[in-house]
């Protein structure tokens, strides 16, 4: 087992990597965005550097959580860093899809807040000291949405295959998604803190 203030380790590493991705994939559609002169020429090869350097960021999040899962490789650093660069990954590629008009405002919204929202009963549940593992519907939000960002970043249709349709699906079922995941959440947040609360009065009634 690793040292809980260990910085140096592989999974961190590759949190740290991810973040240094998330420049690139806001400069290239950042680019596309304001129409610069040199960038007209090269749009759709910026929409792919885009789209594969997400992928490629969202690897990394795979990889990380599984390497340390596999290694045991639990730090108060990744633990930290790891849900942040999550959120600034997600949040600032939705930002810039919808400033491209490429995701429909209203999805962006659900998307962040849901994050938001979820953070925040995350911090709830850390207080009282109650686990609640991420449901198979929070699952499914991010396998969608990993699938929906790089599609609607790439823009193209290659061979017949139609990006910003399959993308556009992909975002709307994810955004589906996180609402029942947040309503599915909340239930299960809610029925451990009631039944703490009752084990706390029973102990307080046999004492």
């Amino acid at each position: 087992m690793s040292n809980e203030w260990e910085i140096d380790n592989l999974p961190n590493r590759l949190t740290m990597f991810r973040v240094v991705l998330i420049p690139i994939i806001l400069f290239s559609m950042y680019a596309v965005q304001m129409n610069y002169e040199w960038a007209l020429g090269h749009t759709k090869l910026l929409n792919y550097i885009a789209a594969w350097t997400f992928v490629a960021a969202s690897i990394t999040d795979f990889l990380d959580g599984f390497i340390a899962r596999r290694k045991n490789i639990v730090t108060v650093f990744g633990s930290f860093l790891d849900p942040i660069a999550d959120k600034f990954l997600v949040i600032s590629a939705l930002i810039m899809l919808q400033a491209l008009n490429r995701v429909n405002v209203i999805v962006v919204l659900i998307l962040v807040l849901r994050e938001m929202y979820i953070t925040a009963l995350r911090l709830l549940a850390m207080e009282k000291g109650i686990s609640v593992p991420v449901g198979t519907l929070g699952k499914w939000k991010t396998a969608t949405q990993m699938v929906g960002i790089p599609f609607l970043m790439a823009n193209d249709i290659p061979w017949g295959l139609d990006m910003p349709l399959l993308g556009t699906i992909a975002i709307y079922l994810a955004s589906i998604f996180s609402l029942y995941s947040a309503i599915e959440y909340s239930i299960g947040l809610i029925a451990k803190i009631q039944k703490l609360r009752k084990e706390k009065k029973r102990q307080k009634g046999i004492m």
